[in-house]
């Protein structure tokens, strides 16, 4: 950067700081820093945190383990879903005695037409869901539910249809 135009105290190559050079003249200059190459960082790493996927709601949560690549590669996110659990609200309600009803909507799960059972990858959620005591579930459904199973899926309108029978 060559001096300024102007003629002051400095002569005609001021100081680029403000405490060698009183004149204004410095602040019309500034620096430019150099061009630095873009560093893309890999956000892929040999560590991890396991989560499970809450079969009622679907919701990721932390299960507090970590995972470790054996051959330390790079493969991993930071969050790796393995599997299917129950997020800390709805674990609370199935120790509590409660079955979770999820309303799936038919034609966007990819079940087997005619399929007595769904897998919770297969289901599309609908976002209604009701809690029953497992008591009262088998005496409305008329079916008998393990004590291991947290929740069921159900069509769309059943959980409409106990809401009206609990209104009357």
């Amino acid at each position: 950067v060559k001096g300024c135009a102007c003629e002051h105290a400095c002569g005609p190559w001021p100081s680029l700081t403000p405490d060698g050079c009183a004149a204004s003249c410095w602040r019309r200059f500034r620096a430019i820093p150099p061009v630095q190459p873009e560093i893309v960082m890999n956000d892929k790493s040999h560590v991890s945190l396991e989560q499970h996927v809450c079969l009622v709601c679907g919701a990721r949560f932390d299960t507090g383990a970590i995972l470790l690549d054996k051959r330390l590669r790079a493969s991993m996110e930071r969050h790796t879903a393995t599997g299917w659990g129950l997020c800390p609200e709805h674990q609370k309600l199935s120790d509590d005695g409660f079955v979770a009803l999820v309303e799936c909507d038919p034609q966007r799960s990819g079940a087997a037409a005619g399929a007595a059972r769904m897998k919770p990858d297969q289901a599309h959620r609908t976002g209604r869901l009701a809690h029953l005591k497992r008591e009262v579930f088998a005496d409305v459904f008329n079916v008998p539910i393990e004590d291991k199973q947290p929740c069921v899926f159900v069509e769309p309108g059943v959980i409409e249809q106990l809401q009206a029978m609990t209104a009357h």
